[in-house]
């Protein structure tokens, strides 16, 4: 699949660190490379089709053009906005956390 380039901020390189960390630290490096391999399809997706992601937590924090398209086999998230020549990957979270809140952060 080809698309637009996903270019994600530090914080959301910072939670796909803090994720594989946790695996790692449970003993669970094969669920900590099936994370990986499942995130980077995830991303060829959304470069491929971008528009394809739930604007739930847009309508709810009012945030025009934030998507989010979950992982398979994985509560993550990736929350991100399409701009006109890549896409921009806000965060990567844990779907059973309070997702508002945390994207709140990016917003600040």
């Amino acid at each position: 699949m080809s698309g637009k380039p996903l270019v994600p901020r530090q914080q959301a390189n910072r939670d796909i660190d803090e994720t594989l960390n946790g695996y790692l630290k449970e003993g669970r490096p094969e669920i900590a490379g099936a994370f990986i391999d499942v995130l980077q399809q995830t991303y060829a997706q959304i470069a491929a089709h971008p528009g394809a992601g739930s604007t739930h937590f847009a309508d709810e924090l009012n945030l025009p053009g934030l998507r989010c398209w979950p992982l398979q086999n994985h509560p993550q998230l990736v929350c991100y906005v399409e701009q006109a020549r890549h896409i921009d990957v806000w965060r990567v979270l844990d779907g059973k956390r309070d997702i508002p809140a945390w994207l709140h952060e990016v917003t600040r």
